[in-house]
């Protein structure tokens, strides 16, 4: 059985966030064993997927596992799926996808581009959390609550140099009962390619810092759009490790664009 590991949301190896991708022939084996396989790939989510029967409203079913737990959406291990099924020749264009979160899409472009289509996620300006505010050490502006379909709080500080150089306590994150903390600032100077920055924690999921997180981008697309008066936007996250994300906000739905590179190719040994 072959299983890959994708740098999403870059062109290059050993930039953007990997992800695992692991293609099955029939139906999801038991949950216990996807859980094992995740927790062996160690990285922040790994997608499993299998066919669909012709004529239904999706092509391939997929579900996305953390080292510890299933989560309902994920868009950088969509984005590796949809490239790995492209790279293979097992789909060509759009792509439909049966997930938790309802049928998602993804469509590869000549340039090489894959553009994801996801729920526009809504936010909730609320009052700041104080054990996040602990955790942060850093002065917010803003906080957010998203809604249900990614769960995160988006955390806007002051500038793009305080969330380049924040160091949480993820001990105290860890406690927290949400999925995650997204951090946001604008960007300090647009004419580098990104209009704002991010960076993603999720230590009560496994995960201490997401390089890329494509489902928070669900947030910060309306989050930005409202404030620099623009529906297309391209964001920079991470901290040691970045990637480019480019977005559409289009009402309830908002348009993911980012690359995808395939670095590892293996087998794996243990069948369920």
């Amino acid at each position: 059985m072959r299983i890959r590991i994708v740098d999403a949301f870059t062109d290059r190896p050993f930039h953007g966030n990997p992800a695992g991708v692991l293609l099955l022939d029939g139906p999801f084996p038991p949950d216990a064993w996807l859980r094992q396989v995740a927790a062996e790939v160690n990285l922040s989510e790994t997608a499993f997927a299998h066919p669909l029967p012709p004529g239904g409203d999706a092509d391939w079913a997929l579900r996305w596992f953390t080292p510890t737990a299933e989560v309902d959406m994920c868009g950088h291990a969509t984005l590796a799926t949809a490239h790995v099924l492209t790279e293979q020749g097992l789909a060509t264009g759009r792509i439909r996808f049966s997930a938790r979160c309802g049928v998602l899409t993804t469509e590869a472009a000549e340039d090489g581009t894959i553009t994801m289509d996801f729920p526009t996620s809504s936010l909730t300006p609320v009052e700041p959390v104080p054990e996040v505010g602990r955790a942060l050490g850093a002065e917010i502006v803003s906080v957010h609550d998203t809604s249900a379909h990614i769960g995160d709080l988006v955390v806007e500080l002051a500038d793009e140099r305080t969330v380049r150089e924040l160091t949480p306590d993820l001990a105290v994150l860890r406690g927290y009962s949400r999925r995650g903390v997204i951090v946001t600032a604008p960007a300090e100077d647009p004419s580098r390619g990104y209009d704002f920055v991010s960076r993603g924690f999720f230590p009560a999921f496994g995960i201490d810092e997401d390089p890329v997180t494509g489902s928070a981008h669900t947030a910060l697309a309306p989050f930005w759009a409202a404030r620099l008066g623009r529906t297309e936007l391209t964001g920079l996250q991470g901290g040691a490790r970045r990637g480019l994300v480019r977005v559409r906000l289009a009402g309830e739905r908002t348009f993911l664009t980012g690359r995808a590179v395939t670095v590892i190719d293996g087998e794996l040994l243990t069948a369920p």
